[in-house]
This record gives C-alpha cells, sequence and structure tokens, in this order.
C-alpha cells in the first residue's frame, strides 16, 4: 500500500506539473481583444517561443468566421475519423499496427492552411489525418486500413503507409525517425528544382533522440535547405514522459545551429500563424531550415495495443480534454464571437458522423486484391518463374 501511495502521489504530481505547462484560454489573456467585424475578430494565443531567431510572430491573428468554422469542421473529422478506426481495430477489422491522432488535429489542420499541395509532407506513422488533409477521401483511407484494394497502396500498406504522390504527401513511415532524413532529400529537391516549396518533416518527442534527426539537420544547415522538422511533441515516447527520455525537453532548440520555434500545439490558428512564418524563413535568401515544436497531446496511448492509462492517470486525460482540448477551444472561440449556436456545431459534428459511417460502409465493400497480385510491387518488372511461399504447394510458379 506504501508503494502504491508513492506511486500515485508521483502521478498525481506528473498532472500537475502538467496542467501548470498547458494554461486554458480562461488562464491567458482573453482571446477577443476587439471586434473587428461581425465575420472578423481578432484573437490573442499562447506566446510562440523562440530560439537563435531575431524576431518571432506576434501571437495575435485576425481571424475569419469562414476560416474557424471550416477549422472546427476539419478538426471533427479527423477525431471522428479516428474514433471510428478504434472500433475497427477492436472489432479485428483493422490488423497490426495502428496509431491514432486524436487530440493532435490542430497541428495538421493549422499547417495546411498555411501551405500548399507545392509544399512536401513526410511524417511517421500516425499519419490518418495526414493522408485526408492531402486529399484522399475517409472512405479510401479506410479502405487501406481494411486491406481494400482502393486504399492508397491497394490495401498492402495498412495504417502506417499512407501516401498521396500527386498532393506531395510521401508517409507514413513505419521506421521510427527514418522519415526526416527523406524530409531532408525532399526539401533538397525543393531547392534543386527551384519549385518554391518548403518540406515539412514530422516526428514524435520519442523519434527526437534518433541519431538519424542530427545527420539530416546537419546537412539541411549545410546545403541551406528549405526543410521544417516539427517535432509534434504529445508528451510521451510510447510509454515514457519526456521528462524521464529527453535530458533536454525543449525539442525547438535541439536543432542547435538551427533556430527554432516553440508553437501551442493545440490551437488551429497559432499554428497556422506559425507555419506561416515558416515558409517564409525557409525559403528567404538561399533558403534554410527551421526546427518547430508542436507541444500537443495525445488521448489514445501509443498504439491501439497500448490502453494508455499504465503510465498516466485518467485524471490526467481529462484534464487535458476539459481544458485544452483543440476541437472545444474552436468551439468556445466560434460561439463567443457569434458566428454560429451550439446546436449548430452539433449539428456539423451530427453530418460528420454520417459522413464517416458512410465511409465505413464504402470501404467494407471494396473489393479485395486477388492472391496473384500478392507479389506485385516487390520485384521490379519481370516476375521470377519461382517464389517460395510457406511450402511447395502454395508457392508461385510461372
Amino acid at each position: 500500500d506504501f508503494v502504491r501511495g508513492k506511486i500515485r502521489s508521483k502521478m498525481l504530481s506528473r498532472v500537475l506539473r502538467r496542467a501548470a505547462a498547458f494554461p486554458t484560454r480562461n488562464t491567458m489573456a482573453p482571446m477577443l481583444k476587439r471586434h473587428m467585424s461581425s465575420e472578423t475578430a481578432k484573437i490573442e494565443f499562447t506566446p510562440f517561443k523562440g530560439y537563435k531567431l531575431d524576431e518571432i510572430p506576434e501571437n495575435t491573428v485576425e481571424a475569419t468566421k469562414e476560416e474557424c468554422m471550416t477549422y472546427f469542421r476539419q478538426m471533427a473529422l479527423y477525431r471522428r475519423f479516428e474514433i471510428m478506426a478504434d472500433t475497427l481495430y477492436k472489432q479485428r477489422l483493422i490488423r497490426g499496427f495502428c496509431h491514432l491522432y486524436d487530440g493532435q488535429e490542430a497541428i495538421i489542420t493549422g499547417l495546411e492552411a498555411a501551405l500548399s499541395y507545392n509544399d512536401s509532407l513526410i511524417t511517421s506513422y500516425r499519419c490518418h489525418a495526414h493522408q485526408i488533409s492531402r486529399g484522399d477521401t475517409p472512405a479510401n483511407v479506410y479502405a487501406e486500413l481494411l486491406g481494400r484494394s482502393t486504399g492508397c497502396s491497394r490495401g498492402k500498406g495498412g495504417s502506417m503507409h499512407m501516401y498521396m504522390k500527386k498532393n506531395n504527401f510521401w508517409g507514413g513511415n513505419g521506421i521510427v525517425g527514418a522519415q526526416v532524413p527523406l524530409g531532408a532529400g525532399l526539401a533538397f529537391k525543393h531547392k534543386y528544382t527551384g519549385d518554391g516549396g518548403i518540406n515539412v518533416t514530422m516526428y514524435g518527442d520519442g523519434a527526437a533522440n534518433q541519431g538519424q534527426v542530427f545527420e539530416a539537420a546537419n546537412m539541411a544547415a549545410l546545403w541551406k535547405l528549405p526543410c521544417v522538422f516539427v517535432c509534434e511533441n504529445n508528451q510521451y515516447g510510447m510509454g515514457t514522459s519526456v521528462e524521464r527520455h529527453a535530458f533536454n525537453s525543449d525539442f525547438y532548440t535541439r536543432g542547435h545551429y538551427i533556430p527554432g520555434l516553440w508553437i501551442d500545439g493545440m490551437d488551429a490558428l497559432a499554428v497556422k500563424k506559425g507555419f506561416e512564418f515558416a515558409k517564409k524563413f525557409c525559403t528567404e535568401g538561399e533558403g534554410r531550415p527551421l526546427f518547430i515544436e508542436c507541444q500537443t497531446y495525445r488521448y489514445h496511448g501509443h498504439s491501439m495495443s497500448d490502453p494508455g492509462v499504465s503510465y498516466r492517470t485518467r485524471e490526467e486525460v481529462q484534464s487535458v480534454r476539459k481544458g485544452r482540448d483543440c476541437i472545444e477551444n474552436m468551439r468556445n472561440l466560434i460561439i463567443e464571437h457569434g458566428w454560429a449556436e451550439a446546436d449548430e456545431l452539433k449539428a456539423i459534428e451530427k453530418e460528420i458522423r454520417k459522413q464517416i459511417d458512410e465511409a465505413v460502409k464504402e470501404a467494407k465493400t471494396s473489393p479485395e486484391l486477388p492472391v496473384d497480385q500478392l507479389t506485385l510491387d516487390i520485384y521490379h518488372n519481370e516476375v521470377p518463374k519461382f517464389i517460395r511461399m510457406i511450402d511447395e504447394q502454395t508457392s508461385m510458379k510461372a
């Protein structure tokens, strides 16, 4: 009992520290400083923090009703998509690894609002929302999760291998940190072709200690590549808190000789403004890289095999849901400015639930690939005359 009591005490202390680190909007300066018009307002959010930057953006933005309603709808769609993915996984319709993004939706929503498809994007295995943000449909993403032929990888990649080449999304990568040097390569492509784009390379706080991050950063700095290294700090590398796995948990300073910017990753408006700054910063002159830390929080465990409560308390998760949830904050902002009533926003969420339900139905009716296509995409051009399977009887012969 004594040991259990000590453990509970430590976990409670961690909850309180995290609450202090994540102020709610009510404890910050008021969001609304003055009305610009009935359709526009000046919004104040948590200030940015800079590292080796001559200047950082102001923590205010002029937001419109239209864009805030759009962000609300997008984040609600991503949230509902992941909740349904959780259900499908528990029904054993999704197999293998599955990492959900709920809680972190403001990051992909805000950065996409600041960028275009001319800018390349690459991320880790927590990539469902990114695939949708880059132009795929929820039905197609579910199809990939369910192993159906209409998925982006024809059902062969699953949760961790989403791609949308035509819109410059390069995954979806299953190896921790492996996408970072690939992102530097994509940034090199932007510079080499002079297309005006930048690369955004996203990774988690757990991957921030990977050696390849620093190798890629060194090359990006040396070659002046327009690359934004984005650490989505959701507070836990798998089941290990940042306090336990990182000597320096100010991830925006980890580029050392590369400047950095800290952004409140639970605020889509802050993220948008931060990435507008990043785009300009990385394309000025010869080009240059930038480190960004988006401080956020994931509600699910690291993956679907992780209940997410053995290394943190349910109270900690609920405190973030109540005080800092990106969707609830956007809902409150919209209502405060009279841009919509609570019932209207509920109606949008109800519409999204129907949309997701229809997407699941469509994915379930999509065909699986025939067995003879199992080995396609492995061999280039000529397929070997004999491919050994489990035994002689099931081996494939030309």
